[in-house]
């Protein structure tokens, strides 16, 4: 709920066990008794849900009140007297627990939770160590048959938390109280696990050992491992973990309530981990031999072949003959290293990411209109928000812990939600309104929503007139467009844009865009009219909760910050601007133009004219269109030098292959897309003779740059480096450790105003009537990238690629779910099986893009949001 002008104003002040305080009215017991250093027992109470009092191990007495009282659900009254310790309510406290312990199996040393059980450490403070209860117990089945997690009900204590994380923290419905009486359990809906992410927050959330991870159990008691702070290597959310090791390998990974994430982490930060354990990790270096066959090879023969290769091509045909694609799981550090040695050592700007598909592109324009790239504030903010738009996302698929604080927006501040997608996704539930725009009309679609915004007078007229530029031209634009237009484009009624916009503008206001924005044929509009939006409804300002561009990986936006583009330099300055303070402060010549992007770097390898790449950590084969004329380029390089975790299909061709770290075997630093820098020491040394990228890039540019040698370099002097050139990043952090954090960003304001830019209709391209329909490629809950891929875990609730077909059209076609279907496009085709759904619209596919068996990229020719496809029963 919103807060009300009363429940901010009015305080209340009450004594406990003695002591004075004075907290807003609506406070329990029990935070104000924490405010003042007093901690009151619980065992059923979870901060960040809502209290149930099932436990009644908090009570208290409240003078006048005849009964005790459960502080975590009692509200404060001005004047009252509390006690939270005396005698009395020690015994009724160890009396409660144990009539909680005669349904409580007392099987403390096979059980998983001994050792970090809530009620085993309440058992221990209050003193109960034996019972004077008993009851003829009959065992209820355990749940073997849930993936990644284990029911056991006999332990549970039914204290709801699990229940209530699920669903409002997940928003979902997997779990549930069922049966009464002395028959009730928490189960799966219908008895089966239908709605469960798997994201083990319930597991996180249980003070027993009834819900415990399948994959850890059995692993060892707690007490056992090494525990490690790190942050997460998978989306871009970037939550703060702990990693659990022994024995060189991580073996859990579990989130204190106490960090950023409060805790909540997803499928792939909870269980991803199983891939830096998988049997696929290379661990040593192959070169290949004249036979075309990968050997082992030591680090000195890899290396030295390496520089040879790189040396030779050099002299005969220049620098220009070299290029580099660097990768968004790699450290900010790591991609640092990466453009300094190809820049400063190589002397080559051909370099580029895959962050050119859709977020670099994405970027670049909103830093032309709001001077910064990322997000306005960090992601916590969204839950301030009293209005939220998320337009071509699917929240849980591209970062989840953007659907986390969504969910806490609707849910705890009473949110007014709008989504747009051509497909609905489980966020539907919390919308106050979905609009279902038709398959490539993104551009259109936001244009839609500026035009009635503006038509209806609900623009912020105060921030637009101080902070911006523009309005008026973006306005004559969108009045030359009629709704009738629009909506023919877009299937979106004009009275559903003006309703849309009622909600949107609504108090502050926050703007969330994705992939299908970012990657839409007519992006350059899409993106525009997001950020003209933000800016219209003032989200972009002071006032604002913010704009969030979202991107799948880890670390793609501290990657371009460090300069892993061929357009900048580390911090976006021009090669006219600081090429020459480069050169000096590395005592090499950088060159002073910008290299060739990602599709030209393919270009020029076809010409004959880049005559070898340097890969690092991506699986170019699997993540860029048109697969088999990106196939053809890679096989026609004199040297691909490939460095990587696993025998991927891009490493399968690999010259030279160097084994590399995953995230828990490195120290460095991530920036997550909302521009928080985030450091993490080393949890485990790296698997085998693998190394970390920063130590292969140091040694590689001591080997290779012609005039000065990098032979040593510590964190803290490459973190001075970074800060001192880029200019973006300073030594001033809001975290312990790395001392280097991003330069905040500058809001639009009188001083700095931003720019609206007008809208330049493109029409949707025609309908293809041999193809007739629209095949969407992404990302989906259960993976993250292709890393996941090779997470037994992850594989035990999404093995395998499918088509997602519209029921309907399934029908009309005579397809059946899990047969068979072949997809074609003017590219090529594949084979896939056909999962049915309602979450589409008719004429919608939708492939996930992580598996390598499917190749999905085999359809695409460039990068251009819906791919034109037929649809035949295998």
């Amino acid at each position: 709920m919103a807060h009300t002008e009363s429940s901010e104003n009015k305080m209340a002040t009450l004594t406990i066990d003695g002591k004075q305080v004075t907290v807003p009215a609506g406070t329990t017991i029990l935070d104000a008794a924490a405010q003042l250093g007093v901690k009151i027992p619980t065992l059923c109470w979870l901060k960040k849900v809502s209290t149930t009092g099932a436990c009644r191990i908090c009570v208290v007495d409240v003078d006048g009140v005849d009964r005790p009282m459960t502080a975590c659900n009692t509200p404060v009254k001005d004047g009252i007297n509390v006690t939270t310790s005396s005698p009395k309510l020690e015994q009724i406290r160890k009396k409660t627990l144990e009539l909680l312990l005669v349904n409580h199996p007392l099987d403390c040393p096979v059980c998983d939770a001994a050792g970090e059980c809530d009620l085993q450490d309440s058992c221990y403070g209050l003193h109960v160590d034996k019972n004077e209860y008993g009851a003829d117990l009959e065992r209820l089945p355990i749940r073997y048959d849930w993936n990644l997690l284990e029911s056991d009900p006999n332990r549970c204590i039914l204290c709801e938390k699990c229940v209530k994380v699920c669903r409002e923290i997940v928003g979902r419905e997997a779990i549930e109280i069922v049966n009464r009486g002395d028959r009730t359990i928490i189960d799966t809906v219908s008895g089966e696990p239908l709605n469960c992410d798997f994201c083990g927050n319930c597991i996180n959330a249980c003070p027993t050992g009834t819900l415990i991870s399948k994959p850890f159990k059995f692993r060892g008691r707690p007490w056992t491992f090494t525990v490690t702070p790190s942050i997460c290597g998978f989306c871009s959310t970037g939550c703060q973990i702990e990693y659990h090791s022994r024995g060189g390998r991580v073996e859990r990974v579990t989130s204190s309530d106490d960090t950023f994430n409060r805790g909540n982490l997803c499928t792939n930060g909870r269980f991803g981990y199983a891939a830096f354990n998988s049997p696929g990790r290379l661990t040593t270096p192959l070169i290949k031999d004249a036979s075309g066959n990968q050997q082992t090879a030591t680090w000195d023969q890899a290396l030295g072949a390496a520089a040879t290769k790189l040396k030779d091509i050099i002299a005969a045909n220049g620098a220009k003959a070299v290029a580099g694609i660097g990768s968004p799981r790699a450290t900010n550090e790591e991609s640092y290293l990466f453009q300094k040695f190809l820049r400063g050592a190589v002397g080559t700007n051909n370099i580029d990411s895959e962050a050119r598909l859709g977020y670099f592109p994405s970027q670049l324009i909103q830093w032309e209109m709001l001077g910064y790239s990322g997000s306005t504030y960090a992601m916590d903010v969204i839950e301030q928000a009293d209005s939220i738009l998320v337009v071509g996302a699917d929240l849980k698929g591209e970062s989840v812990g953007y659907a986390y604080r969504v969910i806490q927006a609707a849910n705890k501040n009473n949110a007014k939600l709008v989504l747009a997608n051509v497909r609905a996704t489980s966020m539907n539930k919390f919308a106050n309104k979905f609009l279902q725009y038709r398959p490539g009309s993104e551009a259109w679609f936001v244009a839609g929503l500026n035009k009635a915004i503006l038509a209806d007078g609900l623009e912020n007229k105060e921030f637009i007139s101080k902070n911006t530029k523009g309005a008026d031209e973006l306005k004559a634009s969108l009045d030359a467009l009629t709704f009738a237009q629009i909506t023919q484009a877009t299937g979106i009624s004009e009275s559903d844009f003006r309703q849309a916009a009622g909600l949107i503008c609504n108090g502050r206001t926050a703007v969330i865009y994705g992939a299908d924005i970012m990657r839409t044929a007519d992006k350059a509009n899409a993106v525009t009219g997001v950020v003209d939006l933000a800016l219209l409804t003032g989200a972009a300002g002071v006032s604002g909760a913010g704009i969030y561009p979202l991107d799948e990986k880890n670390n793609t936006q501290g990657m371009l910050d460090m300069g892993v583009c061929p357009e900048y330099l580390p911090g976006y300055h021009t090669y006219a601007h600081k090429a020459a303070t480069f050169s000096e402060a590395w005592k090499n010549t950088v060159p002073a133009s910008p290299g060739k992007n990602l599709f030209q770097i393919i270009d020029a390898i076809e010409a004959g004219e880049i005559k070898a790449l340097y890969v690092m950590g991506s699986d170019l084969l699997h993540i860029l269109p048109d697969r088999a004329r990106v196939m053809k380029a890679l096989q026609k390089l004199d040297l691909l030098l490939v460095q990587d975790l696993f025998l991927n299909e891009t490493a399968r061709l690999a010259t030279i292959l160097l084994p590399a770290a995953s995230a828990a075997e490195k120290a460095g630093t991530f920036t997550t897309v909302d521009n928080r820098v985030q450091c993490f020491p080393r949890a485990i040394a790296p698997l085998g003779e693998a190394r970390t990228d920063s130590d292969t890039l140091i040694k590689l540019y001591n080997l290779v740059a012609p005039v000065a040698k990098i032979l040593t370099v510590t964190p803290e002097e490459l973190h001075q480096e970074i800060t001192e050139l880029s200019g973006l990043y300073s030594d001033v952090c809001d975290h312990a450790g790395c001392r280097m954090g991003r330069i905040k960003n500058q809001i639009s304001s009188a001083d700095h105003k931003a720019s609206i830019l007008p809208f330049k209709p493109v029409s949707p391209a025609p309908a293809d009537s041999a193809r007739p329909y629209a095949l969407y490629i992404g990302s989906v809950l259960q993976h993250n990238g292709t890393m996941t891929t090779w997470s037994e875990n992850n594989m035990a609730v999404a093995a395998e690629g499918y088509v997602e077909i519209y029921a309907a059209d399934a029908a009309k076609a005579g397809i059946s779910g899990g047969d068979n279907v072949k997809v074609s496009s003017v590219a090529g085709s594949v084979t896939l099986k056909a999962k049915l759904t309602d979450a589409l619209q008719a004429g919608v596919l939708f492939v996930p893009s992580h598996f390598h068996e499917v190749q999905a990229n085999l359809l695409a020719k460039d990068v251009s949001g819906a791919v034109a496809v037929k649809l035949e029963k295998g």
